[in-house]
């Protein structure tokens, strides 16, 4: 039975965590200290996994579901949720060093010492097999 915005308002902590399901696998997770949590249960690959939506009240009930309509739209895609928040978590942390980046910095380094116009056609000739196509 789906849940109700009622009913995950006046959900009660009790000494163990509580799950209560809402369809397709969302969950409001209630632990006891009286924190709710929305949660996406799916499988990928066959193996179980747990999604985190955001935190009851801050992530109201139409906006964990719409939450889950993108990580099952991802699922047929082939694609992991968690697995992209992941890669998205460490593409914030890491500066822009990118080896495309430091070789376009290396070439530019190279440019100001007066390398010779051959020496630079080489090194960017070499480079350009390393970065993406």
């Amino acid at each position: 039975m789906a849940l109700t915005d009622f009913a995950c308002r006046n959900a009660k902590a009790q000494p163990k965590r509580r799950k209560l399901s809402d369809m397709d696998g969302l969950q409001l997770w209630i632990y006891p200290n009286g924190r709710k949590f929305w949660r996406f249960a799916y499988r990928f690959h066959g193996k179980q996994k747990v999604l985190a939506l955001g935190r009851y009240p801050d992530t109201s009930l139409l906006e964990a579901r719409a939450e889950r309509v993108k990580a099952r739209a991802m699922l047929r895609e082939g694609n992991d949720p968690s697995h992209k928040r992941v890669l998205a978590k460490i593409e914030r942390s890491l500066p822009g060093d990118s080896f495309e980046a430091v070789a376009k910095e290396y070439i530019e380094k190279m440019r100001r010492e007066g390398c010779a116009a051959v020496t630079l056609g080489k090194v960017e000739w070499v480079l350009s097999f390393a970065l993406p196509v």
